[in-house]
């Protein structure tokens, strides 16, 4: 295992990016953030920021880039477009971040003699495929500019840990949710926002018929995933889902936090999304020999620990 000295966590003010800073943090690491702002939020990193290096900057600017990871020796790349509806609606702007910032951050990498960048990737690479559960052998199956985006990250990825020895790990991200995902956003993780409408006692949208399924993976599992691909000598040049290998249907999980909201609101139903897939469930066996990651959340647990942040969010404001 290798020790983090340093490390730059793009998107850093972000759901995951900031979860995954105050880890690093916890395990004795200097921390860089660089985020635009635009989806990240200075809160997220309040309890954090006389800690780290914050600097407001773009993955799209390749000066903000080599600012950030100067000295670093680890790049953790979360900034990105993250929301498939949005990639569909704007699929230039959106390419400008998710492929080109992420050409940047691998290229600034390779000039400043970073040793390891680990990319956030994603399930929606395999599409529409049957095949369950997903397994990183499957051909990607691209149905959005968000997934064909995301396949052009872990391309250019491979590219460089081939052809300049830059060392790579993409982790394919199933649906991550847990304490910070905004829920404001109607882009937002679907969880984030049966929260809010359950707080709010509103009846939530649901697309297509609410069968659909998810393999929904906590924040904190997720995080640890980073770091153990960041430190894991195996894990160089792989391609890795990051899940549970179990699955909850939209609505399973909106009667779920129902009862924790104790609501008795029915959903209502709309159209299926362009672009949404229909039922995805991880094969995490990849990630248990190459980093020695299981999940350590059940999504009981998960849930009850995003709903008690809920509250004292709530109880905030």
């Amino acid at each position: 295992m290798k020790k983090i000295k340093k490390a730059l966590v793009t998107g850093g003010a972000g759901f995951i990016g900031s979860n995954l800073v105050d880890a690093l943090l916890e395990a004795g690491v200097q921390v860089v953030v660089l985020d635009n702002l635009i989806t990240g939020h200075r809160s997220n990193l309040a309890e954090v920021l006389p800690k780290i290096t914050f600097i407001e900057g773009d993955i799209r600017q390749r000066a903000d880039v080599e600012d950030a990871a100067d000295g670093c020796d680890v790049i953790f790349h979360e900034a990105a477009v993250v929301s498939v509806p949005q990639t569909v609606e704007d699929p230039i702007g959106s390419a400008a971040v998710n492929e080109l910032g992420t050409l940047t951050v691998l290229d600034v990498a390779r000039m400043q003699k970073t040793t390891r960048v680990v990319l956030a990737s994603s399930c929606a690479l395999y599409g529409d495929d049957p095949v369950q559960p997903k397994h990183e052998g499957l051909p990607a199956r691209v149905q959005s500019p968000y997934a064909l985006q995301k396949l052009s990250g872990e391309m250019y990825a491979r590219l460089y840990c081939k052809l300049y020895g830059l060392e790579t790990i993409c982790l394919r991200y199933f649906n991550v949710y847990g304490p910070r995902q905004d829920p404001s956003s109607p882009y937002s993780g679907v969880i984030s926002i049966f929260m809010d409408h359950s707080a709010r006692q509103l009846a939530p949208k649901i697309y297509g018929d609410g069968q659909q399924s998810r393999d929904f993976v906590f924040v904190k599992d997720v995080v640890r995933a980073n770091i153990l691909a960041a430190t894991a000598m195996a894990a160089n040049g792989q391609v890795i889902n990051i899940g549970t290998g179990h699955t909850v249907t939209i609505n399973q999980l909106w009667e779920t936090i129902s009862r924790l909201f104790e609501i008795t609101i029915p959903p209502c139903y709309e159209s299926r999304r362009p672009g949404d897939i229909r039922l995805s469930m991880a094969d995490v066996g990849k990630a248990g020999r190459t980093l020695g990651f299981e999940p350590a959340y059940s999504f009981e647990e998960g849930i009850k620990e995003t709903f008690e942040w809920y509250g004292r969010r709530r109880n905030r404001k």
